[in-house]
């Protein structure tokens, strides 16, 4: 994917994704709350009681966490984010009267299926 070609993917796939790709996020959270990366910062994932949860870490101290629940999300856009070389991830949760940003992950590049062929501009 470039940055300028917006696409979806599956949930499942994404979240496959995302979790050997943590080192490239640079923020995540919903429409009400933003969690931020930094150098000394560190992003983990695990699951718990059904939900899958986010963490952001300065040594094992928690700094920030993001409980995603995977039922709802229909599906996860992707498209340019505001900053070259950031690319957006939203989970939308559509019903028949509604569509919404459930959750939103920032990446240093897009998804690729061949880690080959991924530019990075940080270490995973």
């Amino acid at each position: 994917m470039t940055v300028a070609e917006a696409t979806t993917l599956p949930f499942e796939v994404f979240w496959s994704w995302l979790v050997t790709h943590p080192g490239c996020i640079l923020r995540a959270g919903t429409p009400e709350a933003v969690i931020y990366d930094d150098d000394d910062l560190h992003w983990t994932f695990a699951s718990e009681d059904g939900f899958l949860l986010v963490q952001v870490l300065r040594g094992k101290r928690p700094i920030g966490e993001l409980l995603v629940e995977p039922e709802p999300v229909t599906y996860v856009e992707s498209s340019a984010g505001e900053q070259e070389g950031e690319v957006v991830f939203e989970l939308i949760s559509e019903t028949p009267n509604d569509r919404v940003v459930s959750y939103f992950f920032v990446l240093v590049h897009g998804f690729q299926e061949e880690e080959e062929d991924v530019p990075h501009s940080r270490v995973h």
